[in-house]
């Protein structure tokens, strides 16, 4: 292949895997990533706990958590695109510039990596929070359902390889 179709691939290729990455660091694609093989794999989610049987003293405090967290998310979504099309005009800067700029590259990696993990932190939070409203029974036998939903998701996944192969 002559070295003019390569960069013309490279230029065209690039900016595609760099906005689909960035995406995915500050939040995009993140929704339904615990779904594997048309299922849940994993998680908690309102499903598994109505297997709990909560009282109505920590449904409403659930409730309260997730109105919560709904009003923060919509109170940063104009931060969140602003940062996200920021971001994403210096990928394009990057992959667009006559040379490439390897400290730049690995800065905004750097940054990606940072967002995804502030994601992370905070989710487990929420997750550790739900988990204090629970009773030590209702724990245990989410721990067991978890457990189950893993299975499954083994399965299922373990099934779909070898169909594949």
């Amino acid at each position: 292949m002559k070295m003019t179709k390569k960069l013309v691939l490279a230029a065209t290729a690039l900016p595609l895997m760099l906005g689909t990455a960035s995406a995915y660091a500050f939040g995009g694609g993140d929704k339904g990533h615990h779904e594997g093989f048309k299922g849940k794999c994993g998680g908690f989610d309102k499903k598994i706990m109505r297997k709990l049987d909560l009282t109505d003293a920590q449904k409403d405090q659930l409730k309260e958590m997730r109105e919560a967290g709904r009003e923060e998310m919509k109170g940063k979504r104009a931060e969140k695109m602003a940062n996200m099309q920021q971001h994403q005009e210096k990928v394009q800067a990057l992959v667009l510039a006559d040379t490439f700029d390897e400290a730049a590259a690995t800065e905004l990696a750097t940054q990606m990596v940072e967002k995804q993990a502030e994601r992370r932190v905070a989710m487990l939070k929420k997750q550790h929070q739900v988990m204090s409203i629970l009773t030590e029974e209702q724990k245990a036998e989410l721990q067991e359902i978890q457990q189950k939903r893993m299975q499954k998701c083994t399965e299922k996944m373990e099934k779909h390889m070898s169909k594949q192969g």
